[in-house]
């Protein structure tokens, strides 16, 4: 295949074998236990979340959940402190007083109050981003589209992965709520170009899916959604991602 382990800076940075993903919450605390129960199984040596733990069909009411749900987010980065977060937009819509579907005016200062005490549990040195990389993997809450390298990344850091990424982080509400930010963008249903899909494997939640699934160089993993009437969507399943060779499975723990 084209995509294989594209290897060539792996030896640079520490290697990573296998990541287990947690895929966008929505007032879903359940999944971070189920997730710590794997973890305690050894069946992986990282974990990523996607986050947009906020919002869900009909609990715009049900503050509890909302604050459940984020406590059981910090204690799961206190007791796996070298977890990737990636912030979605259910997320930063508080954070940035931006309304949008799912909303929930009655939990706003709940959320905005333990999305702060979040950030403060994780390690200053691995910080919550919207975009990670681990080898020669991105990933974030939506997916790196090209067209956003080329707008927001000077055209002399446009090779250097690394400074994309860094460069990316440091945006803000301005240049992230909208449709091609890396917490906005849909790629399962465009054929536009992402970032460097000839060396880089991205994995995104956001949109959801049937089932864990790769086309090119994507991996979308948003199996836990539901509809609004309640029922699932997708197979709930974690995603669990070998980083060098890209070969990936679901992973149940029901």
């Amino acid at each position: 295949q084209g995509y294989s382990s594209a290897a060539s800076d792996v030896y640079k940075r520490q290697v990573t074998m296998k990541v287990l993903v947690i895929p966008d919450v929505h007032l879903k605390p359940y999944m971070f236990q189920h997730a710590a129960a794997l973890m305690h199984q050894k069946i992986a040596d990282r974990i990523v979340c996607l986050m947009d733990l906020a919002d869900d069909w009909g609990k715009e009411y049900d503050v509890s959940l909302y604050e459940e749900t984020y406590d059981e987010a910090i204690k799961f980065a206190i007791k796996f402190p070298d977890t990737a977060w990636c912030f979605g937009n259910h997320d930063l819509s508080y954070y940035w007083n931006q309304l949008e579907t799912g909303y929930s005016s009655m939990a706003s200062y709940t959320v905005q109050k333990k999305l702060l005490d979040l950030c403060s549990a994780v390690p200053e040195n691995n910080p919550i981003q919207y975009v990670q990389r681990i080898d020669n993997v991105l990933f974030s809450h939506a997916g790196v589209l090209n067209d956003f390298v080329e707008g927001y990344v000077p055209k002399a850091k446009y090779d250097d992965v690394d400074a994309v990424v860094e460069e990316i982080n440091k945006l803000g509400r301005t240049e992230m709520w909208n449709d091609a930010s890396p917490i906005w963008l849909r790629p399962q249903h465009s054929k536009m170009k992402l970032y460097k899909p000839r060396k880089l494997l991205q994995v995104v939640g956001h949109t959801p899916v049937e089932g864990i699934s790769r086309a090119g160089n994507l991996i979308s993993c948003d199996v836990f959604s539901t509809r609004s009437d309640g029922s699932p969507i997708g197979t709930e399943e974690y995603l669990l991602l070998n980083t060098l060779t890209w070969e990936f499975c679901g992973i149940r723990t029901t």
